[in-house]
């Protein structure tokens, strides 16, 4: 944060001008400067945390579109698949809380650069894996250091940039995300098909190296310093139970269900439910939980992470059998497929942008709309592939997915809003960071789910009647989560002026 004296120290523009006078010798009032202006140096500094979230954008979302030509190159069959995706989000949600606190604790400026560093490794991993093994374990190291890099750039924002230019600073980031979720998978499609060098899917973890690298030199030429605090605990137990609840859960469920459930799966799954009913007992008794206890015995912050849960597995798991289906089922290429899916992303900008401002005046009836306009998308996706099969055209989908994702940016821009709207202010910080890492452990758990119910039905009755019971299962928790939406608070939380 810079001062007047500071600025004018620089040689930039001081705060404030001489006394002039108009032609009638009038004297006029010092004009100030736009106190919401962004020196270059800021600028940088918001480009330097836009790039980690873009970076983490789009490998989220990339293999939803890479799947079927890594799968065709490297081998690992419908379990590769269905570890693509859940492998990256299962270890940001688990260490996502944990690298917020490792930020205070060490200096978000320190653990910046170890997570977009490590990022970039295991990028490089990524690109070079001969087999799923290998390919699946950095996509984990990917997520984990993702999780120490994500965190850290609102704490080092608020610390760079003054008060009057924050509003300024968040308006950024609707746009830029909202074309990287757009662009992402289309330009990850087009590096597939344009086979740069002979290397197919690589390419998409590979330009992460360059990208990375900048943000890495960028970042350590440009970030604030700022001073770790020793004291700031971290729930060590708490952290390594709940990462071994969720990998016992989402391993026990992909491996039952692609390999046949033996014994193997099913004590992974008992071992993941008796570790999470141990992260539950330690949060109630450490002295500095991971999720506040008092959050779990608020109804509506409760039902919103249990919604959260639910609709984000369901809708994350649903694009995945999407992408899935263009290109296994209908022969699109890569880059067709992610043309195909970019209605989908135009109706979550759009609805999105829409959605925002009319968060604190509608409220939880806003989750409600869009959990309508999602179940109306997904029945018109149902009855177009009921009708046609595997003869269906992306022309004749186009219009479902795109109210399919005008729902889903509904309610994407007000279930966490609302679910926050009694939260205490001492709440809101683990509040935030709970539901921030229920969102992509939701991603993790749905793309394993959703997945599942379309290759066994596939496997049995053919990819147009899998995708159909798909969508039904979607409309289903949809459905459900009509149910939990009358426990959500009436409204989000005011802004402060």
């Amino acid at each position: 944060m810079t001062t007047t004296g500071e600025s004018a120290g620089r040689g930039e523009a001081p705060s404030t001008r001489a006394i002039t006078s108009d032609p009638r010798g009038t004297a006029q009032p010092p004009r100030t400067a736009d106190p919401s202006r962004l020196t270059t140096q800021l600028r940088l500094i918001l480009a330097i945390v836009l790039l980690a979230d873009v970076l983490d954008l789009m490998d989220s979302t990339i293999t939803n579109i890479a799947a079927p030509t890594i799968v065709r190159d490297i081998g690992g069959g419908e379990s590769l698949i269905k570890w693509l995706g859940a492998s990256y989000a299962l270890a940001m949600g688990v260490l996502l809380v944990v690298g917020g606190r490792l930020g205070d604790r060490y200096g978000k400026r320190r653990m910046f650069l170890v997570g977009i560093a490590g990022f970039t490794v295991a990028s490089l991993v990524c690109g070079l894996s001969v087999d799923p093994a290998m390919l699946v374990a950095g996509r984990l190291v990917q997520g984990g250091f993702g999780a120490l890099l994500i965190p850290q750039g609102i704490g080092i924002m608020l610390g760079a940039f003054a008060r009057e230019q924050l509003p300024r600073v968040f308006s950024a980031f609707g746009p830029v995300m909202g074309a990287s979720a757009v662009l992402g998978p289309i330009v990850a499609g087009f590096i597939i098909s344009a086979d740069i060098a002979g290397l197919t899917w690589r390419p998409i973890f590979l330009i992460n190296i360059v990208l990375g690298t900048i943000g890495f030199i960028a970042a350590l030429r440009l970030l604030p310093h700022d001073g770790p605090a020793s004291a700031v605990p971290i729930d060590g137990l708490g952290s390594g139970l709940l990462g071994a609840s969720m990998l016992g859960l989402i391993y026990g469920l992909i491996e039952g269900s692609t390999e046949g459930w033996t014994a193997l799966p099913v004590l992974c799954l008992a071992a993941g439910a008796a570790a999470f009913a141990g992260f539950g007992v330690r949060q109630r008794m450490a002295a500095d939980p991971l999720i506040l206890p008092s959050l779990l015995t608020n109804r509506g912050f409760t039902a919103g992470l249990l919604l959260g849960l639910a609709f984000f597995a369901a809708v994350n798991g649903l694009a995945y059998v999407i992408s899935l289906f263009f290109q296994t089922a209908l022969g699109l290429t890569a880059s067709a497929a992610a043309i195909a899916l970019s209605p989908v992303m135009a109706g979550i900008i759009v609805s999105s942008l829409v959605g925002r401002p009319l968060v604190a005046k509608l409220g939880r009836m806003l989750v409600i709309i869009g959990l309508g306009v999602t179940l109306a998308g997904a029945a018109g996706l149902w009855a177009t592939v009921l009708a046609q099969g595997t003869a269906v055209s992306v022309w004749a989908v186009a219009p479902s997915i795109f109210v399919l994702g005008v729902g889903m940016g509904a309610c994407f821009s007000s279930i966490y809003d609302v679910a926050v709207g009694d939260v205490a202010p001492a709440e809101a910080g683990s509040a935030s960071g709970a539901l921030s890492a229920v969102q992509q452990l939701a991603a993790a758990i749905g793309s394993a789910v959703v997945t599942t119910v379309y290759f066994s039905q596939q496997a049995q009755h053919g990819a147009g009647h899998a995708m159909t019971v798909s969508v039904a299962v979607v409309g289903s928790i949809a459905l459900l989560c009509l149910g939990l939406v009358w426990l959500l608070p009436k409204s989000a939380p005011q802004e402060q002026p």
